[in-house]
């Protein structure tokens, strides 16, 4: 085999997601990567290293959606047509920043000692990201809209700036803060496509619902695993990161019965809420 054949390490697949500026471009190319890495994994194809790779500070973007500040992204009542729309098209924007951001844990820790299931997990993640990114495009053109034909939120990349040296910073902020508060969210969301018989976005955003628990599970799973290898107490770290990394209170409710199944319990997110709530205590 010539240098030229050579796999790619993985590390340098996703430095190739995070520098594809096109949502449907850079999924399409996140799916490949996946499917090749699992191949090689199970045997099919041949063996991919890890690797190491520098990053971008900030994954390519399209042009369009225009990037505003949070305040300043028009609000729409999700009643309306529009605010269907509005609220497809945020959580599109969501989707896609969520493929970055677990190909760019991959590459900006790729130089730490972690098993290969650390890995495995993240690509996954990536992979289901990019499905619901397209679902999520697919729900909009077939209301007549698309992805970049609304402003959306600047701020999504911030967690990964602000973490961007701290591992366990970063797992601690972004699966089990703001992907845990999907789980918060989105039962809401398909209440409101069910009453608005948009089958083709309840379908898809149940999808998404059942998928996202993983992705919290694999923050915390990772998370549990690093403290327990520099033999620190979980929930205590867990708030000091938070505390440090994440600006503002976590807001209630909460979805306890999901929140548990990805593992992680009450006592990690009620004390940094702005509703801190008496929990029992084990004696």
């Amino acid at each position: 085999m010539t240098q030229t054949d050579a796999p790619q390490t993985l590390a340098a697949m996703a430095n190739e997601v995070l520098t594809t500026a096109d949502g449907r471009a850079k999924t399409a190319l996140s799916r490949r990567h996946a499917a090749s890495w699992r191949a090689a994994r199970c045997g099919d194809a041949a063996p991919i290293d890890v690797g190491t790779a520098t990053p971008p500070d900030h994954p390519s973007r399209p042009d369009q959606p225009e990037l505003l500040n949070p305040r300043d992204v028009p609000k729409r009542k999700p009643g309306s047509e529009a605010g269907r729309i509005a609220l497809l098209h945020a959580v599109a924007h969501i989707e896609l920043n969520a493929v970055d951001l677990h190909w760019d844990i991959i590459a900006r820790f790729s130089h730490v000692p972690l098993p290969l299931g650390f890995f495995d997990d993240w690509v996954q993640a990536a992979d289901e990201e990019s499905k619901h990114f397209n679902l999520m495009c697919d729900c909009l053109e077939a209301l007549g809209s698309h992805y970049g034909a609304l402003p959306a939120h600047a701020g999504m990349w911030r967690a990964a700036e602000d973490t961007a040296g701290d591992l366990m910073g970063r797992l601690a902020v972004v699966p089990m803060v703001l992907e845990a508060r999907g789980l918060d969210v989105t039962p809401g969301m398909i209440k409101i496509f069910r009453n608005a018989k948009l089958d083709q976005a309840v379908k898809a955003l149940e999808l998404i619902y059942a998928e996202e628990v993983s992705h919290v599970a694999y923050g915390s799973k990772w998370f549990n695993f690093l403290c327990g290898r520099n033999n620190q107490d979980p929930k205590e770290v867990f708030h000091d990161l938070v505390r440090t990394y994440f600006k503002g209170a976590l807001k209630p409710p909460f979805n306890e019965e999901k929140r548990a199944d990805a593992g992680l319990p009450p006592d990690f997110y009620w004390p940094l809420s702005d509703q801190e709530r008496s929990l029992p205590t084990l004696e």
